[in-house]
């Protein structure tokens, strides 16, 4: 049976946004990092509300309202005003985890969500980095983090993910590339130095 390469792209692409992968890494985090289960149900609802539900809220909003050409964002402008905004909703959500006293190495992997957000916009203005590459590449940085080397074995979902956005043409290899390099490098040195800071 042969595989439409460019339906398995879209599926890839769907499943695998940004978000996903937020409220994936930290139900994971919460469960093996947080010992009270009342800190566990913190963290669990803020990845779900900020980092999932209300990014995903924002691009629905802005596609229905027009201000989104298509369903991949393919106009680097457009991404600007969603990505500020999320990155308020991330800030609200730095917020709780640090009122509840989360484990430090989460607050500092979701401080992350807004510095690389807010440097994103930056980059957007040059280059259209890829943000799906991104959504895969900070996980694999906390999980490398956490449990040293062999979470690099990540690396081969983030190549899918990279290919998939190739395989649509909504990025780039160089983009999708910038996208992980960007996103694993400074998630790592961020969580690194907060939790040497902190702890």
């Amino acid at each position: 049976m042969k595989i439409n390469k460019d339906k398995l792209a879209r599926v890839i692409s769907t499943l695998f946004v940004p978000p996903a992968f937020t409220i994936i890494t930290f139900t994971i985090f919460a469960l093996l990092l947080e010992s009270h289960f009342q800190k566990q149900i913190v963290v669990i609802l803020v990845a779900f509300l900020f980092g999932f539900v209300a990014p995903i809220a924002i691009f629905i909003v802005f596609r229905k309202s027009g201000k989104l050409a298509d369903h991949d964002a393919l106009i680097k402008e457009e991404r600007t005003i969603p990505f500020f905004i999320a990155a308020g909703f991330y800030a609200i959500g730095l917020v709780l985890l640090i009122i509840y006293h989360v484990n430090i190495i989460l607050i500092a992997f979701w401080f992350c969500y807004i510095s690389n957000t807010l440097l994103t916009i930056l980059i957007n203005r040059y280059e259209k980095i890829s943000a799906h590459t991104m959504g895969a590449a900070g996980p694999m940085a906390a999980f490398t983090f956490v449990f040293g080397p062999i979470a690099l074995f990540f690396i081969l979902l983030v190549i899918i993910v990279g290919w998939a956005r190739i395989r649509l043409e909504c990025h780039s290899f160089i983009q999708v590339i910038l996208g992980f390099f960007f996103a694993f490098i400074s998630t790592y040195i961020q969580i690194f130095l907060i939790v040497k800071l902190f702890s």
